[in-house]
């Protein structure tokens, strides 16, 4: 049995649409900022957030059913930053594993926002 481990340098989190430009105007206000290139016809992707990334891919048999967890610092300041955009957070919860709310894109793709615990 081999016991050694994927040496793992980072990870794209993705989602897939139908439409890539329109879902870039999106997913660039929900991230803050324009995609970092494009390398390949039918992806965006943005780079240079900690150890992960994310991708935006055009599939239009697999648009709309994907799922993607962020992790962020401040549920709360997200929640005022995507106000001013009209994105609206969804099925918010906390509890002792922090704080949880859902954002649905345009295409019906799920992004999670996880605020770990304080203190």
């Amino acid at each position: 049995m081999n016991t050694t481990t994927m040496a793992v340098q980072g990870i794209f989190a993705s989602s897939v649409v139908r439409d890539l430009d329109a879902a870039l105007a999106w997913y660039e206000k929900l991230l803050g900022r324009p995609a970092d290139d494009q390398p390949i016809p039918g992806m965006a992707q943005w780079s240079n957030m900690g150890a992960a990334g994310f991708q935006l891919w055009a599939d239009e048999t697999r648009a709309g059913k994907s799922i993607t967890t962020i992790v962020v610092l401040d549920l709360t300041a997200e929640r005022t930053r995507l106000a001013s955009h009209e994105i609206s957070l969804v099925n918010e919860a906390q509890g002792p594993f922090g704080a949880v709310a859902q954002v649905f894109d345009p295409e019906g793709n799920r992004i999670n926002l996880a605020q770990p615990p304080q203190g």
